[in-house]
């Protein structure tokens, strides 16, 4: 299965010649998903999952995603999915060793574009093997199939890339089957958004021609794809806030409003002091791309641990009374109790 093993490829930028290693599970990435299955409970305010029992699908298995907000995408895919998830990523950001070993690690495989150098277009090859030798053992591969990201509702031109894996692995003989997969979100600003993904219906071999040219190929897989995605990708202009709040706010009960405003309140004043300066820092190095929100979201997964042992630990020196550590369960509850009033569409 691919949940045990970790197919790790190594390309020339990393070191010397590529290099395909075997390896048992990695701690690193089994840790991380707990955590951020976890911290989802906070940084997601609502998951809403048109076909939930897609979830439990086994491989062989390509998920042809829109890609609305950078690795944020892959990340949230891979904790609602019992089986782990290999995820194709840029791949200049493997350009040094050090980075490359520990994508790796949490099963990111390169790609390149070719506004990436066309000198790593070979690259690719490699990666679609790698990604083949997961599908034999029945693993699921994540590929977005726009080819880029860019925050917004809308699906964009799909690139030729998914066609080529899905064409590859069936005639290298792999029952693959691929599912076209729509990620929304109701902000890309906010923090503790709702989540919408739509899955479509899976699509097999016999579904397409397999006796015309590569062009032809290519074109009807995506053709078919494109059909499911604008069903499964919402369509809604930045400016159309009616709209927004319609298809993607989700408002909380009177009860719930009364129940939780003082936990709420509560929870503003307790977190602003870690949240407000992380937001303008990440702001000031990601306002020029559409990064903003994973990058804000990575660093308070790391950075919320620390401050709530900061905060016990203060508490602890100035009252002296074991019962600061339980701020350890109260400050994720308070923080939880804010995301569930707080506006969830962006301004």
């Amino acid at each position: 299965m691919a949940g045990d093993s970790l197919i790790i490829f190594l390309p020339d930028t990393a070191l010397q010649g590529p290099v395909y290693i075997i390896k048992k599970k990695i701690l690193l990435y089994q840790l991380l998903k707990i955590q951020v299955r976890i911290a989802s409970l906070i940084f997601c305010r609502r998951f809403i999952i048109n076909k939930p029992g897609i979830l439990h699908s086994k491989g062989p298995l390509l998920l042809a995603c829109n890609h609305p907000n950078s690795f944020l995408d892959g990340v949230l895919l891979d904790i609602l999915f019992d089986q782990p998830l290999y995820s194709l990523a840029r791949g200049d950001v493997f350009k040094r060793s050090f980075y490359a070993r520990l994508l790796f690690k949490v099963k990111l495989i390169p790609i390149y574009r070719l506004s990436e150098g066309a000198e790593n277009i070979p690259t690719n090859y490699e990666s679609f093997e790698a990604c083949k030798e997961i599908f034999r053992k029945n693993g699921i591969v994540i590929m977005f199939s726009e080819g880029k990201c860019i925050n917004e509702w809308h699906l964009r031109p799909l690139k030729k890339g998914t066609a080529r894996l899905a064409f590859s692995s069936w005639e290298a003989g792999i029952p693959l089957q691929v599912l076209p997969v729509g990620i929304n979100y109701s902000s890309f600003r906010r923090f503790g958004k709702n989540m919408f993904i739509n899955f479509g219906d899976k699509i097999s071999q016999d579904q397409l021609k397999n006796d015309t040219g590569d062009g032809l190929r290519y074109q009807a897989f995506n053709d078919l794809l494109e059909q499911q995605l604008k069903t499964l990708v919402f369509e809604i202009g930045k400016e159309d806030k009616a709209l927004q709040e319609k298809i993607l706010e989700r408002k909380p009960s009177v009860s719930k409003k009364i129940f939780l405003s003082i936990p709420s309140l509560l929870g503003w004043l307790l977190h602003v002091p870690l949240y407000m300066p992380i937001q303008s820092f990440t702001y000031k190095r990601t306002h020029h791309n559409d990064h903003f929100d994973s990058v804000l979201t990575a660093i308070l997964l790391f950075a919320y641990p620390v401050y709530i042992i900061v905060l016990t630990v203060a508490v602890f020196f100035f009252t002296h009374s074991w019962l600061a550590f339980l701020l350890i369960l109260v400050m994720p509850l308070l923080a939880w109790s804010y995301v569930q009033l707080k506006p969830q569409l962006d301004k």
